[in-house]
């Protein structure tokens, strides 16, 4: 398979949305870089820290890249974690998870989960309220964050306070070719989506795991409330939907949000109004959940 040569070759198409952000870059108090040893791979990671919080462990945000599981990186983020720290008052912790196809599914979520246990267990040290935790993410980044409160379900591990899906991808069974993508060159060719996909689930059985593809996930009502934030015009409008539905029939707390005459990734693409006011939106959510407990 040519999957990784092709990959890389990706990797090197410049991104748009690292080039023009939607948020002007805001000073906080201080971003630390750290490595952290996983099972997976040495993760590079940075916490940002708000201005003008004196007041001692904070809650934190837990932030997942988009890129379609295979590009991009978490300094792609940069404005929105800035931003979110300040409104917020909570340390923003971005995660440049690894990707595939050098590590597939379920990879990612385990090298998550592992930051997540490294964060708890290292949380006086970082002056973070281990108690007060919420993820989130966009489009790949959005799976990412929703698996990652499954596999804590799974494992009978308290729950996030938030998870922010925003343009998520949670549907690797259904063929691109059957969702609505309004994008005129990928609904004529939809084996490019297909050759992403196969990235991160190269197999039939992957796909249909439910920390890959959430949708087909048993949900319960124990679940972290969800905001999930969707695009008029996007391919993954209708599983975010599903998601949304299925989490609220279960019993979970869910505020849906759907912006008007937006595509895919409009937090980061624009249009500018409408990606600020959904990042004023995470930000308030965020901020409810951590005074919530």
């Amino acid at each position: 398979m040519f999957t990784t040569p092709i990959a890389k070759l990706l990797r090197l198409v410049p991104n748009q949305a690292k080039k023009n952000p939607m948020i002007p870059l805001q000073q906080i108090k201080m971003k630390k870089e750290v490595i952290v040893e996983t099972s997976v791979q040495l993760t590079y990671i940075s916490f940002y820290y708000p201005l003008g919080v004196a007041k001692e462990k904070l809650p934190v945000y837990i932030n997942f890249h988009g890129g379609a599981f295979i590009m991009n990186e978490k300094e792609m983020d940069d404005p929105y974690c800035r931003f979110l720290a300040n409104q917020t008052e909570c340390v923003v912790l971005n995660v440049n998870y690894a990707k595939a196809p050098e590590y597939p599914f379920p990879k990612p979520i385990e090298q998550c989960y592992e930051i997540l246990q490294w964060l708890k267990n290292n949380a006086n040290d970082l002056n973070i309220n281990p108690e007060k935790v919420m993820v989130g993410g966009q489009s790949s980044g959005a799976n990412i964050a929703a698996a990652l409160c499954l596999y804590l379900e799974e494992k009978g591990e308290n729950q996030p306070l938030l998870q922010v899906l925003s343009c998520p991808m949670l549907d690797f069974v259904t063929p691109h070719a059957d969702k609505p993508e309004p994008d005129h060159w990928r609904s004529r060719y939809p084996q490019a989506a297909s050759f992403l996909n196969t990235c991160y689930v190269p197999e039939k059985e992957q796909a249909e795991h439910p920390l890959a593809s959430p949708v087909r996930a048993d949900v319960s009502d124990r679940l972290a409330p969800a905001l999930i934030v969707t695009a008029e015009y996007d391919a993954f409008r209708p599983e975010a939907e599903f998601y949304a539905e299925k989490l609220k029939a279960a019993g979970g707390k869910v505020q849906e949000k759907l912006f008007k005459d937006c595509f895919h990734a409009f937090t980061h693409l624009g249009p500018k109004e409408e990606a600020e006011e959904a990042w004023n939106l995470i930000a308030d959510k965020i901020t409810e959940a951590a005074e919530s407990l």
